[in-house]
């Protein structure tokens, strides 16, 4: 491995460093975005338990904005609900796009490592075929370990950039998808809280009955 590290030339080196930095933004969204972390499907439901038990003070507040970005969302909605419909709205809207901001995070540099990768393999390519018409042109055509050296150069650098840009744009559709899964998430169950608060909804107990 190392020698067709080496049999790539310079351009190796940015390759090398824009894989490491998309395996370590893949590793740390993926962790990051998980579900259950960012949007706990059960959330709304504990909220709910806590405003019908009495339950919900200063210190459930703060567990709810510490507990998930879904989490702050809600509590954003509930400390302005007395304001009216729309004013709850427009703070959960508030805060809900810095957390939007917040999840999307470090996909816009590993959308850049996937549509970079190729481009740096292809100058990598140009780079070792330039080397072999020079070589062409100083000692002909005659040596032929000469031109397989440019030659392996060129096909190198295009491999390794295909090799880093391929899973690197997957895992970026891959994280986008995810985004956009828990922002639809986040979206619904932020309404069902105004909507309760509000009268427009009933909130089923486990037993389904409405409350």
């Amino acid at each position: 491995m190392l020698e067709i590290i080496q049999n790539g030339g310079w351009m190796m080196v940015p390759i090398i460093i824009a894989s490491v930095l998309a395996l370590a933004i893949t590793v740390e969204r993926f962790w990051t975005l998980r579900p259950s972390q960012v949007a706990p499907a059960d959330l709304l439901g504990r909220v709910w338990g806590w405003m019908k038990n009495k339950q919900l003070d200063g210190q459930r507040m703060r567990e709810l904005r510490e507990s998930s970005p879904l989490g702050r969302v809600l509590a954003a909605g509930l400390m302005n609900s007395r304001h009216g419909r729309q004013i709850m709205k427009e703070s959960i809207e508030e805060v809900a796009s810095h957390e939007i901001h917040e999840m999307e995070r470090y996909l816009n540099a590993l959308g850049t490592v996937a549509a970079v990768a190729p481009l740096m393999g292809l100058l990598g390519t140009v780079i070792g075929m330039i080397k072999v018409f020079a070589e062409i042109m100083v000692a002909g055509t005659g040596q032929a370990n000469v031109l397989a050296g440019g030659i392996s150069e060129a096909l190198i650098t295009t491999a390794a950039g295909l090799v880093v840009a391929i899973p690197a744009l997957i895992c970026h559709r891959i994280l986008q998808r995810r985004v956009d899964e828990l922002v639809v998430f986040m979206e619904q169950e932020s309404l069902k809280l105004v909507d309760v608060l509000h009268g427009d909804r009933e909130v089923a107990d486990s037993t389904g009955a409405k409350q």
